[in-house]
């Protein structure tokens, strides 16, 4: 349900309030909770993703134990150019994540007569179509051909009735 300015401006005022007295942070917009939560992800990502996420932490875990104390005269980690070529590859991953994550781009389709387009739609969506198994196709006709069976009996028991009683008006 759409709210009202004045409790946008009510809830405003509460949430600013709250910040304040126990400097509890702003909750984010339900919009962009609900965004958060529309956003298509394939398996493979969230997996790709999770993989990326326990690598950094191993990385940093294992450049923390092998990093030299201060007083040693060690090597102090990943060079510059290393770091530089990580983020480039960190910065690379992410563009092709949002690349993966954006709607396609519309196929354009070739102009086409009437005729053809109606029959290439009618493909297209032949093959949307869920098409049933062996059983489900039995069931469903069986179950179709006993409705057929029952409503002609029902019409034909209906003709013979109004047939005779035509018969008994009209003599």
């Amino acid at each position: 349900m759409a709210k009202s300015r004045a409790q946008r401006k009510a809830e405003a005022a509460r949430r600013r309030k709250l910040e304040e007295e126990h400097g509890v942070p702003p909750m984010e917009s339900d919009s962009e909770a609900q965004h958060d939560t529309q956003v298509p992800e394939s398996a493979d990502v969230l997996e790709a993703e999770i993989a990326m996420e326990k690598g950094a932490e191993e990385a940093s875990r294992i450049s923390d134990e092998e990093a030299p104390a201060e007083g040693d005269a060690g090597e102090v980690g990943p060079s510059r150019r290393e770091r530089r070529r990580q983020e480039r590859e960190a910065a690379a991953e992410k563009k092709a994540q949002l690349e993966r994550r954006a709607a396609k781009a519309p196929v354009a389709t070739k102009e086409r007569g009437p005729v053809m387009s109606f029959f290439s739609s009618v493909i297209k969506e032949l093959q949307k179509v869920q098409w049933p198994d062996r059983d489900t196709l039995v069931q469903a006709s069986a179950v179709t051909l006993l409705f057929v069976a029952v409503a002609a009996a029902y019409l034909g028991a209906l003709d013979a009735i109004f047939s005779k009683l035509v018969d008994v008006f009209i003599t």
